[in-house]
């Protein structure tokens, strides 16, 4: 499987392995994909469970719409593809970064379909979140493109110069030819009340010298049935710096959580 059609526009999928209740990664913002996942984790994790891989929307080989970037679409985006995809049961979500908080979402919006989570230094929908996405990518023209390249510099660092030039010209056209900063900024931010509500088991992995760990501190203080671990050494990019440590991770979550 590599594409199907839900919520109106063309999803780039991946499964690996048959049966119910994957795990379900979910990449970062802007200069992410699922491929991030796919080399880091993905294919070892399905020789345990079965996997699902998604591009958001506006990302990878999905379709790009000029709007639809807040967090509440991109929920029901997935609940979509679950359904175009015909996944049975509920899955195990795994996100990195954004797609850590678009997990959190997830699950709150859809406790019957989440059966556990693993948020991989995950940002957090608080006071401060608009401000920072916009800070990050609401610059323009050479200061825009410099600042992109500097946010990304881990992730671009990975790839040959002739894509990284190609991943940053996507990043561009899709934090200035889409509504995605304004319907960040414009999204819910979560209530500590929901935070505490929640019920699914979530693993959290943080880096130790990652300059979002406050949010994972605060997440293992909110969440009723929260586990975090801090990885030593670790930036934000904790998936590329222990790669083996956060698959290891996920692979016990996600078997012990069945």
């Amino acid at each position: 499987m590599a594409e199907v059609l839900a919520n109106g526009l063309r999803f780039h999928v991946q499964r690996i392995g048959a049966g119910p209740s994957p795990v379900v990664f979910i990449h970062g913002l802007v200069m992410d994909n699922l491929s991030s996942w796919y080399f880091a984790a993905a294919t070892q994790v399905a020789r345990e469970v079965p996997v699902l891989l998604w591009d958001l929307r506006g990302h990878g080989r999905t379709e790009r719409p000029q709007s639809g970037y807040t967090v509440p679409q991109m929920v029901a985006d997935l609940a979509a593809v679950l359904d175009a995809a015909a996944v049975e049961g509920p899955v195990h979500l795994v996100g990195n970064s954004f797609g850590g908080l678009l997990a959190l979402a997830f699950a709150m919006a859809h406790p019957e379909r989440t059966a556990s989570l693993v948020l991989v230094d995950a940002h957090l929908s608080d006071a401060g979140f608009g401000a920072e996405m916009a800070g990050t990518l609401g610059l323009e023209g050479e200061a825009r493109d410099q600042k992109i390249a500097e946010s990304f510099k881990d992730w671009l660092g990975r790839h040959s110069e002739r894509k990284r030039n190609r991943l940053a010209e996507s990043a561009s056209a899709l934090v200035y030819g889409t509504t995605l900063v304004a319907d960040l900024q414009a999204s819910e931010l979560f209530d500590d009340a929901a935070l505490r509500a929640m019920d699914a088991p979530a693993l959290l992995l943080y880096g130790e010298k990652s300059d979002i760990l406050h949010r994972g501190e605060r997440l293992a203080a909110t969440l009723p049935r929260a586990e975090l671990r801090v990885v030593a050494g670790a930036t934000h990019s904790v998936i590329w710096e222990a790669t083996d440590t956060v698959r290891d991770a996920i692979i016990e979550w996600a078997k012990e959580h069945r």
